[in-house]
Order: C-alpha cells, then sequence, then structure tokens
C-alpha cells in the first residue's frame, strides 16, 4: 500500500530481457536504507518486488501482464521514476490510498503552464466514468486532486512542490502516463453495479431510484 507521496526521483540504470518479461535496474538513492529482497516499491505507480539489491540498485522483475497494461516497458537506461516505498502501518496518510495496481494509461493532451500548471490528459472511457470531480488520481505514482471531467479526458493542477520533486515537470503532449483511479470510488462503482445486475451495468439516476438510493 502506499500514499501517492514521491519520496525520490530515481535512475533506471539497465533493462534486460528476463522470462516472461523484463527486469529493471534502478538506483534507489536514499531510499535503499532498510530496504530488503522482497520489499515493495512503487515505481511510477506501479507496485514491484525487491528481487536482488546489491550497492544501492534494486533489481525488480516486470511481468508481460504488467508491461501491457502500464508504461514501464517504455522505459531505457537513464529514464527518471517516480519512487515509493510502501507505505508503514503507523505512518501519516498525506496523499491518498495507493495500491500500485495501475488501471491503465492516458495520454497528454495539453498542458498549460504558469505559476500553478493544468495538465489535460485523454483516457478510456471506462477510466473517466470512475473519476469524480474534486477526487483523487494516481499520476505515474503521484497523489493529484482531479480539476476537470469531461467525456474522455481528465484535468489535474500541479504546484511547484509537485513539480520539483517528482518527474511530471517533465511532461510532454503525447506521452503517456500510468493512471490508477481512487480505490475507494472503484469499491462502490462495483457494488453498485452488481446491485443493479441485470441493467447491462450502467449507472443511472433512474436505476438507482428504482434500487432505493434516490
Amino acid at each position: 500500500m502506499f500514499t501517492g507521496i514521491i519520496r525520490h526521483v530515481g535512475c533506471v540504470k539497465a533493462v534486460a530481457a528476463s522470462p516472461g518479461g523484463r527486469r529493471l535496474s534502478i538506483d534507489l538513492g536514499p531510499l535503499v536504507e532498510s530496504l530488503t529482497v522482497g520489499d515493495s516499491v512503487a515505481v511510477n505507480g506501479a507496485c514491484l518486488t525487491v528481487a536482488d539489491l546489491a550497492n544501492g540498485v534494486a533489481q525488480f522483475d516486470v511481468v508481460a501482464e504488467t508491461l501491457d497494461r502500464t508504461t514501464l516497458g517504455q522505459l531505457s537506461p537513464r529514464s527518471a521514476v517516480n519512487l515509493e516505498r510502501a507505505i508503514a502501518a503507523d505512518d501519516r496518510l498525506n496523499g491518498h490510498i495507493v495500491q500500485g495496481h495501475v488501471d491503465g494509461t492516458a495520454e497528454v493532451k495539453n498542458i498549460h503552464r504558469g505559476d500553478r500548471w493544468e495538465v489535460t490528459f485523454q483516457a478510456d472511457r471506462q477510466l473517466v466514468d470512475m473519476m469524480i470531480p474534486k477526487g483523487s488520481v494516481a499520476i505515474d505514482g503521484v497523489s493529484l486532486t482531479l480539476a476537470d471531467l469531461a467525456k474522455n479526458t481528465f484535468t489535474v493542477s500541479l504546484i511547484p512542490t509537485t513539480l520539483a520533486e517528482t518527474t511530471l515537470a517533465d511532461l510532454t503532449v503525447g506521452r503517456r502516463v500510468n493512471v490508477e483511479i481512487d480505490v475507494l470510488g472503484k469499491y462502490v462503482q462495483r457494488f453498485l453495479r452488481q446491485m443493479l445486475n441485470g441493467h447491462n451495468g450502467s449507472l443511472t439516476l433512474d436505476k438507482l431510484r428504482d434500487a432505493g438510493f434516490c
């Protein structure tokens, strides 16, 4: 479990083919302290397990499904990545609950730069439908608040601290990012769809009213 608060921007040292996927070697910097093989680290929002560790560089095996669902397959040596170690049970939850289970990817459509950046992404409708205005979303592992939603786009604001401490300042139009929807919203939607089984799984005010929610 993670919070979406990036603790270090690491550097990919090597990428190698492995049975069923790839192996990433990443310099973890200060995050290596007390880290052991088997621990979880979020790399650009995807939860990976430390397979080997030496001289501050961790090895991660990335399976084919993760490569298909995320942007990790696009990483190359010298790529910068957002890193977060799994949260301790007694630690503060400064961002929001992030599982490290990427739901899909989105493409940067527009960037408005200023004192506060606004970035608009285009994504599959099924991803956007699970978002709510002012709700939380993790972009490349960074906990952000949704500023606006449309049919298949969503917009977030980036404050200077986020730009300085993550890789999001390097976003460019056309780049793809990892997206994880707020897990609480996913559970609510699945629960309601199960209750409305037989209605093609879609949610409308009329169907919720018939089920006694309105």
